[in-house]
């Protein structure tokens, strides 16, 4: 044997020995029916099962298009080669796979609805941002003086108290409030809570009573943000599902940056002999003028397909997917395929608590773990740090309050513009790799703000360079840990578990963003700014490697094939992980000539390269 065949066939071995280590999928019957549970039908059963489907839940005039939409779903890639279908199906089925934007107006109206309920999210956030200069004096608690240390953390319950009823309370009306009132239902009664409140913190005048009242806006927040991404993800189309659903924490970007706006146009307004701090007032009550918009409009998009076929109104589903899709086929293909895999959902329930079903039933748990490293990291990245308090950040760089709020403006306006690029990386570069490229990144730029404070005060490159830092940070998180996380959360849980599911992630983004709240005025007064983004650098650290080990990819996939790509164990993937960090290293650092790693997933194709479900492909 040469020394080129003795080569070779140590790589085999070596391979062959991998894939053995790595032959972890769940191969029970459930599962493996979950990849697909068309896939083995013979056409002619398939064709009848989907005849008795339609003529069985009152669809049957429409008989024919489920025969071929059914064909259709059993294999989304193959449809060229049916002969059932006329020419005008497979060219509407080509134009979905080449032209993935062009979708029905309907479609884009829900899109713009569910960015705006983002963008009263980023308004509440951030509204909160300019009212700081003032009403910690009015309210009583000032942040110098012989009582600064106690006022600042009074001031940090204060702005985090949204946050603090979401964690422990909001998120978990979630499912309730979406079995009984739907996705449409729930967005509507969230928004109503969400203006009210917004009105009722103008009219505080003691700090607790802003307690109080921001409390309560919880309940507005913490359902809308649980219900919307899952809402634009069980409405869109594969082939745009990531850059859709993303588009939730780009228009909550969009909504910080118009909550600063809002913090400029009234910075100036005087008081009148009777209201004292009305610019603060009207800064905070802005918030709930979008959020009456969502009110009257959310009625006028089409309710989720999914959840109308939980609830056997599948005549509804199917005129709802007729408004979503650009053809009766497209539609009665989703909704067939819907169908199937509610099904087979239902075999693998094993009728406990569903909440325990997140960190009992392994494919669940690890999508539990996975959703809330990436909600636990958005907060923890520091990104909401600059957003509530960057004006009084940039106060203590010896910027002037205006200053302060127009350096915050540059902030929000960047962190909503380098949002964009997501929208199409999402789904090509991935979820796992724009987070792996962009939490080094956020770690040098927070380091590089921290040090700025070394700069003598009279500097002015002290003022540059913390206003630079806080820049290249916002355009390092805006298209990596902004967008990623909710679109993962909204994907990553199985069907009746989602809404559980979603409400659990949620509910981890929340009640850290309020432990960040609550913390940071005092941390700024103990460690000073430079300690504190130190602090915070630390952490994005620590989530590159937590993403590195613990978050599979889901770019790409089908809604329900993750289910095969969360059956990997947790100490597979992590172990894989590393040798593919290592492997990287060597191939792209050192320059290394090194064999190619075997693939993880099983639908994973030839060595090196990944097959995922082709966008259109009628996964819904």
């Amino acid at each position: 044997m040469s020394i080129d065949q003795e080569k070779s066939s140590i790589k085999q071995e070596s391979v062959s020995d991998y894939s053995k280590e790595i032959k972890h999928i769940d191969n029970n019957t459930a599962n493996v029916k979950l990849a697909n549970p068309l896939t083995g039908i013979p056409h002619d059963q398939l064709m009848d099962d989907a005849s008795e489907f339609a003529k069985s839940h009152g669809l049957g005039h429409l008989e024919q298009e489920f025969r071929k939409g059914a064909l259709v779903a059993q294999d989304p890639t193959a449809f060229e080669s049916l002969s059932q279908l006329t020419e005008e199906d497979k060219g509407i089925l080509r134009r979905e796979l080449t032209h993935r934007w062009a979708q029905p107006a309907q479609l884009y109206y829900l899109v713009i609805l569910c960015s705006l309920s983002a963008a009263v999210q980023g308004m509440d956030e951030s509204v909160i941002n300019g009212a700081n200069l003032f009403f910690p004096d009015q309210l009583g608690i000032p942040q110098t003086g012989p009582n600064a240390s106690r006022n600042q953390w009074l001031l940090g319950l204060v702005n985090g108290a949204p946050y603090l009823c979401c964690g422990i309370i909001g998120c978990w009306l979630s499912a309730p409030m979406n079995k009984y009132f739907g996705r449409r239902g729930t967005i509507c009664i969230s928004a109503f809570v969400s203006f009210i409140t917004c009105i009722w913190q103008g009219l505080t005048n003691t700090w607790w009573h802003l307690f109080i009242a921001r409390f309560i806006l919880g309940f507005g927040i913490g359902p809308k943000s649980s219900t919307v991404p899952v809402y634009a993800a069980e409405c869109a189309p594969p082939a745009i599902r990531g850059a859709l659903v993303m588009m939730w924490q780009m228009w909550t970007a969009f909504g910080i940056m118009i909550g600063t706006v809002m913090s400029l146009a009234f910075y100036h307004v005087a008081d009148t002999h009777n209201v004292h701090g009305l610019n603060w007032r009207l800064m905070l009550g802005s918030a709930g003028v979008p959020a009456l918009i969502i009110m009257t409009q959310v009625y006028f998009c089409p309710e989720s397909p999914r959840w109308l076929i939980g609830k056997g109104r599948y005549d509804k589903a199917f005129e709802s997917l007729l408004r979503l899709r650009q053809s009766p086929l497209q539609a009665a293909r989703d909704l067939y395929y819907i169908h199937v895999l509610l099904e087979a959902e239902k075999e693998i329930q094993t009728g406990r608590n569903l909440f325990l079903e997140l960190f009992t039933v392994p494919r669940n748990r690890r999508a539990t773990l996975a959703s809330g490293i990436v909600m636990f990291m958005q907060q923890f990245c520091g990104v909401n740090v600059i957003a509530y308090y960057s004006s009084n950040i940039f106060s203590q760089a010896n910027f002037t309050n205006t200053q302060a709020l127009e350096a915050s403006w540059g902030f929000g306006m960047l962190n909503w513009l380098f949002a964009f690029p997501a929208v199409w990386t999402i789904d090509t570069f991935g979820r796992r790799n724009l987070l792996l490229t962009t939490f080094p990144l956020m770690a040098i730029f927070l380091l590089m703000t921290g040090f700025a404070f070394y700069i003598p005060e009279d500097s002015k490159a002290r003022i540059a360079v913390v206003a630079l830092g806080i820049y290249l940070y916002a355009m390092a998180y805006s298209p990596g840990e902004g967008p990623v996380p909710f679109t993962y959360s909204a994907e990553a849980f199985p069907l009746y578990v989602r809404d559980i599911g979603m409400g659990w992630a949620t509910s981890v983004l929340w009640f850290f963003n309020f432990i960040v709240a609550i913390t940071f005025p005092r941390l700024l007064g103990a460690f000073q700014p430079q300690g504190a983004f130190g602090w915070y650098a630390g952490w994005n650290m620590i989530g590159f490697f937590l993403i590195l080990l613990f978050l599979p990819e889901t770019k790409a996939l089908s809604l329900e094939e993750l289910d095969q790509v969360f059956s990997v164990p947790t100490h597979v993937h992590a172990a894989y992980q590393v040798k593919s960090f290592k492997h990287t290293i060597q191939k792209y650092v050192f320059r290394m000539k090194v064999d190619p790693l075997p693939p993880l997933y099983e639908h994973e194709g030839a060595i090196g390269e990944k097959h995922y479900a082709p966008g259109g492909a009628g996964h819904a």
